[in-house]
């Protein structure tokens, strides 16, 4: 199931549902029976029919039992209160709805402590003040009449939810459970219906006045100004945007030195109060967030996230990653299999553990130190034996073991948890290591009065300020200022050859490395070492050299997954006498010229053709050779004069032997 920013905010605050804004065509006006709803809150925050039928189910699994509310029962969550009480409802013929909620701080962390579940006719419509406005208002009938019958549960404990307040009482007339049935199952269908009409409101909150051609209008100035500048929407018979992707020129150049890792940042498109913008982002020679792209999701389901992969790959030649990662959800899931068969699809862990804090409230409100315990065991071993020992010691210290959340990130941990991920690249420097995405700057530079315009010319600056500082690094990396902690040749080669932040990742490893012990165990063609850290047995790794090749493998294969030799091979260099660093074991995208000479893999943009002969293949060639001078021309005052001087000279050049051309051309005609 997808991740629902509603779980997020859940604890937070003290929510009263002082007015219901349900319209009254899915509630039946005698007994307050909700089909849209069942039973749920409030029917307009974007439930899907999946989620309709759950909740269906949920009751149930429980409409059978003869139980009824009753003064102090108690539940193992405030979940299976709902139920409980979905269910009761359901048997007698009304609908319910949450509220209330309260939470409280306790140890630095919103817990829910409190929820107050009502009929659907509890309480009575408050009468807005009329103002002048020459907008149409729908007009709404209230079902509420005053309706007393209520349960409310509260939190006694760990898994403890106990009923303090019960009214069984209702004064209005309820129906039969068939009835109640029949009246749900008849209004199943409209749900589809009024999730068309949620997608046009939101269409409506995205862009505003912006109609489809208006944002093909936008996207299409870009392009003018410059050619490279790629986008693609897609719109409905409607002619309303349904998704859209947009790619500039730097995005696609970047894309050639640094695409063998792409991350496709949802985080904010799936809060239903925010902007639906999704990046694809990745990370540069310095560790830093560089974007690769950007897209509007409107729909997120398998078809649209299927299109935003497929329309954004053909902006980069078609050229895949070697992986991808994403946040959870079935739908995006199976597009990435669809779009990306060869790349290895991960789930950002970032994510994951962001969520520890609210799905264990109550053992982290106990224990503060679990969460960073969890985080220990899974940025901190590098072998899956040493994981799962960490992992089961940590369920039975808290007492976790039949966590089914927990339960079920284990059973997915192949996808998330770096010891199963060592076969894949993902440029990460290190394990702790987490490049700040657009997050950031996203919370920070929308919100519902931003129009789309505002937020995209946001976004442009926000990418410029990226790229700014990319090329300031460029130039800060040629000063060999860091310090050295050794003597040895291999960190001073390192340091000339490695952008800063790549040559302290390995200066970490390089030292550690003077703290571990290497024994050689075995000769042939590759010497097998044992590795261990101050001759402690449980920190051993064994590491494979092959002296011919320069090469080198070690079992924690962090080199596959961050390009950064690891410890442990290079205390094994340190004892077989290797003094400067194998070719092999450096990766040029960490180095200062990761940018100079051939891409990742070149980009081809036009009508496909590989010929050196075609105008489309030396347009690009010359294109990216200009973009080359730009970004380095940027970057002083000193750099700018000279590329300005040069492509001047170059232009009167060209435009010379052009007239050149065409006089000779004019001559020749006259001539016959």
């Amino acid at each position: 199931m997808e991740y629902s920013s509603s779980e997020d905010e859940e604890l937070v605050g003290d929510f009263i549902d002082a007015e219901d804004n349900t319209g009254t065509e899915n509630i039946d006006q005698g007994t307050g029976v909700m089909a849209s709803q069942i039973h749920g809150d409030d029917p307009c925050t974007g439930s899907m029919p999946p989620v309709i039928g759950n909740e269906l189910l949920m009751a149930a699994d429980v409409v059978g039992k003869n139980d009824e509310p009753r003064m102090g029962m108690e539940f193992e969550s405030d979940a299976a209160a709902r139920a409980f009480y979905n269910a009761y409802a359901l048997r007698f013929g009304f609908g319910i709805r949450v509220a209330r909620s309260r939470s409280e701080r306790r140890k630095g962390i919103e817990v829910l402590v409190m929820k107050r579940f009502v009929c659907l006719k509890e309480g009575h419509h408050k009468k807005k003040p009329v103002e002048p406005s020459n907008k149409k208002k729908r007009r709404r009938l209230s079902i509420r009449d005053g309706c007393p019958a209520m349960m409310e549960v509260v939190r006694r404990g760990p898994d403890v939810w106990v009923i303090t307040k019960l009214v069984l009482e209702h004064t209005h007339v309820i129906v039969s459970a068939d009835r109640a049935w029949e009246v749900q199952l008849r209004r199943l269908s409209g749900k589809f219906q009024e999730h068309e009409n949620q997608l046009q409101e939101l269409r409506r909150n995205v862009f505003g006045d912006m109609n489809a051609q208006g944002l093909f209008n936008y996207l299409k100035k870009m392009q003018s100004e410059n050619s490279r500048f790629f986008f693609s929407t897609q719109v409905d018979s409607k002619n309303c945007v349904s998704n859209a992707v947009w790619v500039d020129a730097r995005a696609r150049m970047a894309y050639t030195y640094f695409g063998d890792a792409v991350y496709f940042d949802t985080t904010y498109s799936q809060n239903e109060n925010m902007l639906p913008f999704a990046a694809f982002t990745g990370v540069n020679h310095h560790g830093d967030t560089v974007v690769f792209g950007c897209a509007l999701i409107l729909d997120r389901t398998e078809s649209s996230y299927g299109w935003i992969f497929e329309t954004w790959l053909t902006a980069m030649d078609n050229r895949l990653p070697f992986s991808f990662t994403t946040d959870e959800g079935k739908g995006i899931a199976a597009a990435v299999a669809k779009i990306f068969p060869q790349c290895f699809h991960r789930l950002c862990r970032w994510r994951i553990l962001s969520r520890c804090k609210k799905r264990l409230t109550d053992v982290c409100t106990r224990f503060p130190g679990l969460h960073d315990e969890l985080k220990r065991c899974v940025n901190g071993c590098d072998t899956v034996a040493v994981f799962d020992l960490f992992w089961g010691s940590i369920l039975d210290k808290y007492g976790l073991r039949d966590d089914n959340w927990l339960q079920s990130l284990y059973e997915i941990r192949d996808k998330w948890v770096p010891a199963y991920l060592t076969s894949s690249f993902f440029a990460e420097l290190s394990l702790t290591h987490r490049v700040e995405t657009v997050s950031r700057f996203y919370r920070n530079n929308f919100s519902s009065r931003v129009s789309l315009n505002t937020f995209i010319s946001r976004f442009d600056q926000y990418v410029d300020g990226l790229y700014a500082s990319e090329a300031q690094k460029d130039i800060t990396s040629f000063s060999p200022e860091q310090f050295l902690k050794t003597d040895m040749v291999l960190e001073k080669q390192a340091r000339s050859i490695y952008t800063r932040a790549a040559f302290e990742t390995f200066q970490l490893e390089l030292v550690e490395a003077m703290q571990h012990y290497a024994v050689k165990v075995q000769d042939g063609s590759y010497m097998k070492y044992y590795v261990e850290r101050g001759g402690d047995p449980p920190t051993r790794h064994t590491v494979f050299y092959n002296v011919a090749e320069k090469k080198a493998w070690c079992e924690c294969c962090r080199f596959a997954f961050s390009a950064i030799l690891c410890r442990h091979v290079l205390s094994v260099f340190l004892l077989a006498g290797v003094i400067i660093l194998p070719e092999p074991c450096i990766t040029k995208r960490w180095t200062k010229k990761a940018k100079i000479g051939p891409e990742l893999f070149g980009l081809n943009v036009g009508n496909g053709s590989g010929s050196a002969d075609s105008v489309a293949s030396r347009y690009n060639d010359l294109v990216r050779d200009a973009m080359r001078c730009a970004e380095k021309g940027a970057v002083s005052a000193g750099s700018f004069r000279v590329a300005k001087e040069v492509l001047c000279k170059a232009f009167m050049e060209i435009r010379g032997l052009g007239e050149k051309l065409n006089k000779d051309v004019l001559h020749s005609a006259s001539s016959r």
